[in-house]
């Protein structure tokens, strides 16, 4: 097999452990990318391409890691995952705990971790790696990745997010609740989320956005009660989608475009958080994405003339 067949065929996995130390995909593509150049300018053969490769991308997001940390401290707002529709990496033998990792709770408590932890984290939890291979990949010793893996379960352990067991009564849920949102029904709203269940919004500055998080169940069913009915009526449309493992919906404007997404977490029948992802730079690796603002001009004026 050549480099161009061995590089592709561990593509998807590559993407996935980028994604994973980085929540953002095209960082997570870049830094795909220049491992292949680096595969591809290195004049020896590696006795094992998966282990260079890995080393490699997870180098190069440890670095990126290190500088979108300055960024995200001056993001204006909350600031959520880029969503992720399809992860490309399927094991069978981990399944659950790549779609754990994935979710937009469990990228959220990866933040909290220094970049080594991060990735010495990922690669072992969620890929497997031993430990040798970690150490490579980092840069530190056995010892220190055994430490710094310990400091990270701890981390991680403290916040764990648990979701909906059953991947049919979440998708269910999901159904109920997009079908009360299109109705403007409080009530059935209401029902559906937990009494502390909280309504965050990403536009970074780049689009319309909540000041802050909405909580407790009848705020939040208020207003989505109140603004998506109005959305609807100026030919707003959702397509039902998972959203980082998690149910979710794709929203469109009329001609299509994306306006923002929508990950629900679910738990015990109840919906506990939705996350709300409108800025136009994390959305356009799905296609072409609406003019947020000139939607919410658009909604205010509808609702002077309801």
């Amino acid at each position: 097999m050549g480099k161009v067949e061995e590089f592709e065929e561990l593509r998807p996995l590559l993407f996935s452990i980028a994604y994973r130390i980085l929540g953002s995909v095209g960082e997570a593509e870049d830094a795909v990318q220049e491992t292949w150049l680096r595969y591809d300018a290195s004049r020896t053969r590696a006795v094992s391409a998966k282990a260079f490769l890995s080393a490699t991308v997870t180098r190069i997001a440890i670095d990126v890691l290190r500088s979108a940390r300055v960024r995200r401290e001056k993001y204006v707002g909350p600031w959520l995952p880029e969503p992720l529709l399809d992860d490309p990496y399927q094991d069978p033998a981990r399944a659950a705990e790549l779609a754990d990792s994935v979710s937009m709770a469990a990228l959220l408590l990866l933040e909290r971790l220094s970049p080594l932890e991060r990735s010495v984290f990922v690669l072992r939890e969620v890929f497997a790696f031993g430990f040798d291979e970690i150490a490579a990949a980092v840069g530190r010793s056995e010892a220190a990745c055994r430490q710094l893996l310990v400091r990270a379960r701890r981390h991680m352990h403290e916040g764990r997010p648990r979701f909906e067991a059953d991947r049919q009564d979440r998708q269910e849920l999901a159904r109920r609740f997009f079908e009360a949102l299109t109705q403007g029904d409080v009530d059935g709203l209401q029902n559906l989320l937990s009494a502390d269940v909280q309504l965050i919004g990403d536009g970074g500055g780049r689009a319309p956005q909540l000041a802050r998080a909405v909580a407790g169940a009848e705020n939040v069913a208020r207003l989505l009660a109140t603004v998506y009915p109005l959305m609807a009526r100026i030919d707003i449309t959702f397509e039902a989608h998972e959203v980082n493992g998690q149910p979710g919906a794709l929203f469109r404007d009329r001609d299509g475009k994306i306006l923002h997404i929508l990950a629900l977490d679910t738990l015990d029948g109840q919906i506990q958080t939705i996350r709300a992802v409108i800025n136009p730079d994390k959305l356009s690796h799905l296609g072409p994405v609406a003019d947020a603002w000139a939607v919410d001009q658009e909604v205010k004026q509808t609702r002077k003339t309801q």
